[in-house]
């Protein structure tokens, strides 16, 4: 007898179809799976066992073989021990086995038959309902899956309840969608830092756009408080942002309490992250840090102290917002639309230009500290900011500038109107810094004197085209805050260029 039941298996956000096919047959008592399985589903059968004998079931003295089609597909994760486990008594006779066939099942088993929760359920769930069938899954993933969509969901707290619902003799109700508590750190106010007004002024640009930035400064001038700030001045999520962030942290299984993301991610890694941890992959891939900054920020504290081969991985995500991790049976893809904040000091000992606390080897400790940072990786961080340090008595004499709230304001204003311009362009949504070159040159317009001094600026400077372009994002940018309009002004374009590190970029 053959009983065959629905799973999935993941390659980077992509969800693949699985087949479990379990036969029983006669023979020598053996229990069998093929099909790639890796160590954690070969281990299955193990739990499957133990989790029937907690029932009071056990396997038949015959031959079991457990078949993961498609053969060739490498398996990997505990989520395949229900779909076994339902197979088995599919095939046994305990259950129907045509009661399994629309559903999409995956679940890890405890020895107790206890149902376990397991990463990728929302993916799963919305290809469920992509194929048109419903979905069996852990009851602490229930919640997560409910956002899929309107498909019959079954989130059981062990076996036992799933086979008294198959069978007629229990109900298992619907579980309801729940939004995560994803707001784990506490996000300083911007009217907190005191000074500093163009590193302000800078970040809210960055904020407004979705540009990349880069703060230089000395130890303990606040680079690192102002790109805590960032996340309060943002835009809100929209319902397919916040599902794309749910899809990946749902792989990753850091998904936090089960439910949807309702706050753009803030990932700052160690500078000691290696290139997998920062881009993805692994002897089993997942997503890295760029990936659980999908739609949010990515903030690299001691930019220069990371090695220089994770640093230079960087290049093509920042460019093309994807994450490709390349493997010899597969290339894994996972969503990279991150918003890159460094910070880095002027030089080793961090007191380069500061009068106070001159560095006693300059000016070759602040090249070669800078040189860290490649002229590609710096071409495309639109926005270089000073941050120098701010004297203690300044500090108890500054007033505190505009709140989180107010900035937000303006930036969200901002935001709508880059949203309605795409819209005319015919995109579905974007910002000024994802805007080609192509159409850059179509909605900028600006009169010659302006012209002229961004041309001999560039000419000087000897920036590269991706510099020229992403000289013009970023006045873009200042003129949606002035209010959206077409025309670029010599202010626009001026403070544009202030925010450009010429001496590290010619």
């Amino acid at each position: 007898m053959v009983a065959c039941v629905n799973t999935v298996a993941f390659q980077g956000i992509e969800v693949k179809s699985v087949d479990v096919q379990v036969h029983l047959s006669n023979g020598l008592p053996a229990f069998n799976i093929v099909g790639l399985p890796d160590k954690a589903v070969a281990e299955s059968k193990e739990r499957v066992r133990s989790a029937l004998h907690s029932l009071g079931l056990s396997l038949p003295p015959k031959r079991l073989t457990v078949n993961m089609a498609p053969a060739d597909l490498s398996k990997e994760g505990s989520h395949f021990d229900l779909p076994i486990a339902l197979g088995v008594l599919g095939a046994m006779g305990v259950i129907p086995k045509e009661e399994l066939e629309e559903y999409v099942v995956l679940g890890e088993l405890s020895l107790d038959a206890g149902i376990r929760a397991v990463s990728g359920v929302l993916p799963a769930a919305i290809y469920a309902g992509e194929v048109d069938r419903n979905l069996i899954c852990p009851k602490d993933c229930g919640g997560e899956a409910a956002w899929a969509g309107d498909i019959d969901i079954l989130a059981p707290s062990d076996l036992l309840q799933l086979i008294n619902h198959i069978k007629g003799t229990q109900v298992l109700s619907r579980p309801e969608a729940i939004i995560a508590n994803d707001n784990v750190f506490n996000i300083p106010d911007l009217s907190h830092v005191k000074g500093q007004e163009s590193a302000k002024r800078a970040l809210e640009i960055a904020a407004a756009g979705s540009h990349n930035m880069l703060m230089i400064g000395s130890p303990g001038s606040g680079k690192s408080m102002l790109a805590s700030c960032l996340p309060a001045i943002l835009p809100e999520l929209s319902p397919k942002e916040a599902l794309e962030i749910s899809m990946v942290h749902s792989l990753a299984g850091i998904l936090p309490e089960g439910g949807l993301v309702r706050h753009r991610p803030f990932r700052s890694p160690h500078h000691s992250a290696s290139q997998p941890a920062l881009i993805g992959g692994g002897q089993r891939v997942r997503p890295g840090e760029i990936s659980l900054a999908h739609n949010g920020v990515l903030f690299l504290d001691e930019l220069p102290e990371f090695a220089r081969g994770t640093l230079e991985s960087l290049r093509q995500p920042l460019e093309t917002g994807d994450a490709l991790v390349a493997r010899a049976n597969a290339h894994i893809h996972y969503p990279a639309r991150f918003q890159l904040i460094a910070a880095m000091n002027p030089c080793r000992c961090g007191y380069l230009g500061d009068a106070d606390m001159e560095c006693t080897k300059a000016p070759r400790c602040g090249s070669d500290y800078q040189a860290k940072i490649s002229g590609p990786l710096m071409d495309r961080i639109d926005i270089h900011v000073d941050v120098p340090p701010v004297q203690i008595s300044d500090l108890q004499a500054m007033r505190t500038g505009d709140s989180s709230k107010i900035v937000a304001a303006r930036v969200q204003a901002a935001r709508n109107i880059q949203k309605q311009r795409a819209q005319r362009l015919g995109l579905s949504d974007a910002t000024n810094a994802t805007l080609s070159g192509e159409l850059l040159d179509e909605i900028t317009k600006m009169d010659e004197e302006t012209r002229g001094i961004l041309t001999r600026s560039v000419e000087r400077a000897k920036l590269s085209a991706r510099g020229y372009y992403r000289i013009l994002r970023v006045a873009r940018t200042i003129a949606d805050l002035g209010g959206g309009a077409d025309m670029l002004n010599k202010s626009d374009i001026a403070e544009a260029l202030s925010y450009r590190r010429m001496n590290l970029n010619g």
